[in-house]
């Protein structure tokens, strides 16, 4: 018999370890007024669903007032919310509602630009010698005129736009018309201080930081080097930003003494973080900005997020944030708003749903604290959205051969009638029509369902530690069969094995000689002598002897 695991108490100061995330797209999971675009009513009028799930924490996508030419991460006032979405009202029922269900709410913050229209980049703009001058990264041409650098935009282009109101060039990172704050000035973070502490106090449990390393730049304003090998996780390889070693324009060492004041913030309301990066080497950063109990709590990078989904190159980053973590601790995430599906770029467009399953099976048998993707539960794959619908810009930039991310941004089918439940309006991108025969009306009338299947696998996971907390150790077998050991002081080790093949295979595991398969798990599998036989997407689990 396996033992219930005690719950671990909210206030113990690393929580955070037993829990799973789930991310919330405002934009796309319900529409509560029937303007075609999701918000917080929409969100709280799911939470039950969301609990039903097992997870714990809600990670929701910004809802702050914006113009919208990123979807939100163009912010314009951090201490309100967007009419689109609601009210500061809505807000607070929303986390009251997920506090009475036991979910924590977590808000995505985003510090290192802001939108053109904040009134702190209005007044940054008017003159060179307004109070906020400094606020933002400004720098005079180049004799010729050209910008100051060669620094690039993860979007396209250079990261240099004139203005004319200066005469001079302001840096972005990513849109145009998202202009870099200059964290250089202390007043910049103390502002940004300020905003995160407004929403903590309105019970606020957590926040995602957003492109955590992207706060500072070299001051010096020195061009980068080209890229020794190409970055082609964190963009894709048609965008020419993965030429370049980023090594003046972001992941600046003056990032940890902020990290550190963030996470003095947090504590005073044992809060947690968790931080997007997005560099060259994303695992040693990783490891770095969670190293010493006094940044970021966790932290994930794009480097599951990718196409590659082979068992050695899985089990090549888990073993590399491992050796460089200094007490530290990783959220493996596999989907995400800004990247294609996983069922869909992992497992190609005509993956079944024993292949979403047997995925989640594996992401949650890692060592780390799992994020989740809204519709990845329902085994969703990327929507096809034609060109005239694409509202990414990001996409439309880089059209042909990067669609953009609207492909996993398409609204939720809660059912299999028009507009999918989602909303009573016209939707802001169309629900796939693959998706209305997965919704989740649909699943919840089936029991062997990918609905089905991760709130089993969740409830199976909570009562095995080692799962939880365990350290990892990966075995040697043939490509696309993962297989590893947990092991936790006080309890009895379990080895997972997964067919990441769509075609049955048997392992050599002498490690498996004697063990005792464990039950519930709802993947098939077998093991004997030695040896664990797997069909199509199976998994087997069970104590070592």
């Amino acid at each position: 018999m396996t033992k219930q695991l005690t719950q671990v108490s909210p206030h113990s100061p690393d929580w955070y370890r037993d829990a799973i995330i789930y991310q919330v797209y405002p934009r796309s999971y319900m529409d509560s007024n029937g303007d075609g675009v999701g918000d917080l009513p929409g969100i709280t009028a799911k939470l039950d669903y969301i609990a039903s799930l097992g997870v714990d924490i809600v990670w929701i996508s910004p809802f702050f007032k914006s113009p919208m030419k990123d979807f939100g991460y163009d912010i314009s006032d951090y201490c309100d919310v967007d009419p689109l979405f609601g009210t500061l009202a809505d807000f607070d029922t929303l986390i009251a509602k997920a506090h009475s269900l036991g979910l924590k709410i977590m808000i995505d913050q985003v510090m290192a630009h802001t939108a053109e229209d904040h009134a702190w980049f209005k007044e940054s703009r008017s003159s060179r010698d307004n109070p906020k001058s400094d606020w933002y990264v400004w720098s005079d041409p180049a004799p010729d005129g050209n910008p100051p650098n060669n620094w690039m935009s993860v979007f396209g282009g250079s990261s240099w736009q004139w203005d004319t109101r200066r005469r001079q060039y302001y840096m972005h990172n990513f849109l145009v018309s998202q202009p870099q704050l200059n964290f250089h000035n202390p007043e910049v973070q103390q502002a940004h201080l300020d905003a995160l502490r407004f929403w903590l106090e309105r019970g606020v449990d957590g926040i995602r930081l957003d492109a955590c390393n992207f706060h500072f730049h070299d001051l010096e304003l020195r061009s980068n080097p080209p890229a020794t090998v190409r970055d082609t996780a964190t963009v894709s390889d048609v965008n020419p930003y993965g030429m370049q070693a980023h090594i003046y324009d972001k992941t600046r060492p003056e990032n940890l003494p902020f990290l550190q004041k963030l996470r003095a913030l947090l504590d005073e309301y044992k809060a947690v973080s968790i931080g997007e990066v997005g560099a060259d080497d994303s695992l040693a950063v990783m490891a770095e900005y969670t190293a010493g109990g006094d940044k970021l709590q966790m932290a994930y990078s794009f480097n599951l997020l990718v196409p590659q989904c082979s068992s050695h190159y899985i089990r090549k980053q888990v073993e590399a944030f491992e050796a460089r973590v200094k007490g530290g601790w990783a959220s493996w995430s596999v989907g995400n708003h800004d990247v294609q599906r996983v069922a869909s770029r992992w497992g190609g467009p005509t993956a079944p749903q024993s292949f979403a399953k047997l995925v989640l099976a594996m992401q949650l048998s890692l060592k780390g604290t799992p994020c989740l993707y809204q519709g990845d539960e329902l085994a969703f794959a990327e929507a096809d959205v034609p060109f005239e619908l694409l509202q990414d810009p990001y996409g439309i930039t880089f059209w042909p051969e990067f669609k953009g991310r609207d492909g996993c941004r398409t609204p939720i089918a809660w059912s299999n009638e028009a507009n999918g439940g989602f909303t009573t309006g016209k939707p802001w991108l169309p629900v796939s029509p693959d998706h209305l025969a997965k919704a989740a009306s649909v699943q919840e009338q089936d029991k062997e369902s990918s609905l089905a299947f991760t709130r089993a696998f969740i409830a199976w996971r909570r009562k095995h530690p080692q799962l939880l907390r365990g350290d990892i150790e990966f075995f040697d077998t043939q490509d696309q069969v993962l297989a590893l050991r947990r092991d936790l002081a006080g309890e009895r080790s379990i080895l997972a094995v997964f067919n990441l093949t769509g075609e049955a295979q048997t392992v050599d595991l002498p490690q498996s000689a004697g063990a005792e398969q464990l039950q519930g798990y709802g993947l098939p599998g077998s093991a004997a002598n030695g040896k664990v036989t797997l069909p199509a997407f199976g998994a087997w689990f069970g104590y070592a002897a």
